[in-house]
């Protein structure tokens, strides 16, 4: 095997090392010892063994200041780790807002091609119940069926880690609330979590409450009898929808994703349009 000259090789995005000081800088938020190293000729597209580049390293942290210098000088706005993940993935993990804004302003892929490995950034920022993080996102186009080999759909993922503010913004911008992965719906999590007012939310947008998973368990299934949860799923179960809710979900179906827009501007009452938005 030829050896590798002081630690060093040319990859797909730049040399390789360990991990460098352009790394611990951006990690830390060290903003005058990163400017320093940049002025200096250090590279912004160095990755590590596990192909981290600074850039992940300041989104995974948090780091506005590190983000905002390291685009600047040239990094790669959608290099991807070993895992597959962009740096828009570890911002939308962290939470950081203002991270996910630098990255998207500098042509980050909201939608960046998924592998067996990875998950959206969608699907990280509802993991970590993240919902600003959710709602700009959305705003800027991110595919609200995402399909993640482990988890599903980016709501499959907001059930399941109960992030109730999160599953809102999914629903109202028109994810689809039956959507399955081994026939398991959203609503399958959320009656395992035992989490009443997310279970009423899907409900309320449609879900069904019939649906049958891999194991050919329905909702109820999974809550334990007398539970709010329960007793929720039973009153679906046994009382048909109003023709109020009924004529809801139908304007809701076919106007699909554009249903809040479209909704908004309809020369209807104001009562109607924040029933038909769930306000």
């Amino acid at each position: 095997m030829m050896e590798i000259e002081n630690s060093y090789f040319f990859g797909d995005i730049g040399c390789w090392s360990e991990r460098t000081e352009v790394h611990k800088a951006a990690c830390q938020g060290e903003t005058t010892q990163l400017k320093h190293l940049i002025q200096s000729g250090a590279s912004v597209n160095v990755v590590a063994v596990d192909s981290i580049t600074p850039l992940h390293e300041a989104c995974l942290r948090g780091q506005t200041q590190c983000v905002r210098l390291l685009l600047e000088a040239g990094a790669q706005v959608d290099a991807r780790n070993v895992d597959g993940s962009t740096p828009l993935c570890d911002a939308c993990s962290a939470g950081s807002l203002e991270c996910v804004r630098l990255l998207l302003d500098h042509g980050a892929k909201a939608n960046p091609a998924l592998t067996s490995r990875t998950a959206s950034p969608l699907h990280e920022a509802c993991m970590g119940g993240n919902s600003d993080c959710v709602k700009l996102l959305i705003a800027t186009g991110a595919c609200l069926e995402a399909y993640d080999l482990y988890y599903g759909t980016p709501l499959h993922v907001a059930c399941a880690n109960e992030n109730i503010e999160c599953v809102k913004e999914l629903l109202n911008a028109g994810a689809k609330v039956n959507a399955a992965r081994l026939h398991e719906i959203p609503l399958h999590h959320a009656a395992k979590n035992k989490r009443v007012e997310i279970v009423e939310l899907l409900l309320e947008f449609g879900a069904n409450v019939y649906a049958r998973d891999q194991h050919n368990r329905k909702p109820i299934d999974y809550t334990t009898p007398g539970s709010p949860s329960a007793t929720c799923l039973q009153l679906y179960e046994t009382t048909p929808m109003t023709l109020q809710q009924l004529c809801r979900l139908a304007v809701r179906k076919k106007l699909g994703t554009r249903a809040v827009k479209a909704i908004s501007q309809l020369d209807v009452p104001k009562l109607i349009i924040s029933y038909l938005c769930y306000q």
